[in-house]
């Protein structure tokens, strides 16, 4: 008579969940065989699932399991019925959180074989980046990956629990919408029933969260899916999840309130307790002081502005730069006195490679200098005291444009730190306010805007908006951790004549307007209530909780640096006939670089 299955049985624990209090308890085990050590009369096997690693035991009391068990191979996956007993002290795992006990098998059944792995599935994993995105079903089976995705799931629940108790409504946005002209590339995706036409998946939910405060429901969030069409870096995928609000009848402190609490409540995820409220910086003052928009503050090093002392020290080159509009701008590298001549001529390297003409570095041993730079003593005392260096520190030096400057050395000190740095579980956020409403864009020889172009200006500005557009503040912030932006947010335009004079500014004439957002300024003429709001990017926060250095590490399932999906072989080519269904055609360069007909 057939035996009955385990599997008609109920599961009764994880394998990673028991412990010394289960033991003489009848359990039901459900994973895959991660090792399997056979010593004869004996067999140990690893079973494994999303909670941990349990130690099953085949003895040879059980003369058919043994053999049964002498077939099974790695990722097997088997349903264990067996007795939890206590390990004899000497066989004790203190490193497994199961490691007190085993599990004596009664009863076993192999629900399903594998073939030979890739890669060994274990941490740290021993396979290629490539290798793990081709067969990423097998990565996620490692338990750093399940322990991330488990992270994941569970700071998305803080974050609706969270909101839903603040009185936010979560509310979903269209994925098939406008394209728009603004900042990245979108994704189109071509309409079958009106050809020549396309829908664009969103690069956010912008526009709509506006028309939903318009709309009367106040506060809205959405954990959600946006697509960007755009290089990749180890912190951006070309698709992205983001925690999206908006909030009617709210200035910058209401954002700033709610925002830093949720953040308060992910972190507590990993008991990292923050305080509030966040230090905050203006984007002037955070560019002046650190050479960047995104500072760790981790980092005490801090730029010096040393232009008036480089008016007074003799330096013909120095007051060359200074006399046409440049700065000297300093850094102090603390204890950095001992920096090999290979090591400074890499600093110099990086530099330049940043875009400065030089680096000028400046020692001290005693009362004597070392530089590069020929001066008289008392000139590079003058340096070393405005700015404050030790006996064992170094000073750099760059003259030239303020922005050339700030930027070589934000991004020195930034590359002096990870250097030095040891892993950190402090956690050192600081907003970033007053942005520049407006930049010029090199590439397209315009002014764009910094944020957005719905992201309202300074009240105190508006009479500069048309006449000295660069010079005008947004009432725009940003959230940084650990010089990492994880979020981005304003204050938005509440009525059609401003949100018209910032696309005249941007360049968008009447019929542009009316064409690409005449939907939204219509909207903005029933009564739109002030409101702002902030967008948080979801996989980054869950990087920086899981302790990662990619998103690509706590997203299920993440494109390449090149867009690629290695697992599906995608984007591919599509079938002509479902191209002419929607009235595409593909247009292949010739090896002349012109168009085959």
């Amino acid at each position: 008579m057939k035996s009955k299955s385990i599997l008609r049985g109920k599961r009764t624990h994880f394998c990673g969940e028991l412990r010394k209090k289960d033991v003489d308890k009848e359990v039901i085990l459900f994973g895959w065989v991660n090792r399997i050590r056979d010593i004869g009369n004996l067999i140990f096997i690893d079973l494994r699932d999303r909670e941990g690693l349990a130690q099953v035991v085949i003895s040879s009391e059980q003369k058919d399991l043994l053999g049964k068990a002498k077939n099974i191979r790695m990722e097997y996956v088997l349903a264990v019925k067996g007795v939890v007993k206590p390990r004899e002290e000497g066989m004790k795992n203190h490193e497994l959180a199961t490691g007190d006990i085993e599990v004596l098998v009664k009863e076993m059944e192999v629900l399903s074989q594998s073939e030979t792995l890739p890669f060994v599935i274990s941490d740290p994993v021993k396979a290629t980046e490539e290798m793990r995105f081709k067969y990423r079903y097998l990565d996620l089976r490692r338990p750093s990956m399940q322990k991330n995705i488990r992270l994941r799931h569970r700071a998305a629940l803080i974050v609706r629990n969270f909101l839903d108790k603040k009185g936010f409504y979560e509310i979903e946005t269209p994925f098939l919408t406008k394209s728009t002209p603004e900042g990245a590339r979108d994704y189109l995706v071509p309409s079958r029933e009106y050809k020549g036409r396309f829908f664009a998946l969103p690069q956010s939910p912008q526009l709509f969260k506006q028309i939903f405060m318009i709309s009367g429901f106040d506060r809205y969030f959405q954990i959600v899916r946006c697509f960007r069409d755009e290089d990749l870096r180890a912190d951006r995928q070309p698709e992205f999840t983001q925690i999206d609000m908006e909030m009617s009848f709210a200035g910058q402190e209401d954002v700033f309130s709610v925002t830093e609490e949720m953040i308060v409540c992910l972190f507590d995820l990993i008991g990292a307790r923050l305080s509030r409220p966040f230090p905050r910086l203006t984007y002037e003052e955070s560019m002046e002081r650190f050479g960047t928009d995104r500072p760790d503050l981790r980092n005490r090093m801090e730029i010096i502005d040393l232009t008036d002392t480089g008016l007074r020290i003799d330096s013909r080159i120095i007051r060359s730069v200074l006399q046409s509009d440049g700065v000297l701008k300093g850094l102090v590298v603390q204890n950095g006195k001992n920096l090999s001549r290979s090591r400074l001529d890499k600093v110099e390297k990086r530099a330049r490679g940043l875009g400065a003409k030089g680096i000028i570095w400046i020692k001290k041993e005693k009362q004597t200098f070392t530089s590069p730079l020929r001066l008289k003593n008392e000139d590079f005392t003058q340096i070393w005291e405005k700015s404050k260096a030790g006996e064992d520190d170094l000073i750099l030096l760059v003259a030239d444009k303020k922005e050339t400057a700030l930027r070589v050395l934000g991004e020195l000190r930034t590359d002096f730190f990870y250097q030095e740095k040891t892993d950190s579980t402090d956690f050192q956020f600081v907003w970033i306010t007053d942005f520049p409403l407006f930049e010029w864009s090199e590439d397209e020889n315009k002014l764009v805007s910094m944020h957005h172009p719905f992201t309202s200006p300074k009240a105190e500005d508006m009479p500069e908006l048309e006449k000295e557009p660069l010079k005008v503040k947004a009432d725009a912030y940003d959230l940084v951790v650990n010089g990492v932006e994880i979020g981005g947010g304003s204050i938005r335009i509440k009525d059609r004549d401003t949100q018209e004079r910032i696309f005249r500014v941007l360049g968008l004439d009447e019929k542009e307007q009316e064409n690409k957002f005449g939907f939204f300024l219509k909207a903005l003429t029933y009564g739109a209530p002030p409101h702002g709001g902030i967008a948080l990017g979801f996989d980054r926060i869950v990087m920086i909780l899981a302790g990662e250095e990619s998103i690509r590490d706590v997203i299920p399932f993440p494109k390449t640096t090149s867009s690629l999906c290695l697992m599906t072989d995608s984007p591919s080519e599509v079938d002509e006939n479902r191209l002419k269904e929607v009235g595409i055609q593909i247009i292949k360069k010739n090896k002349g670089g012109k168009n085959d007909e």
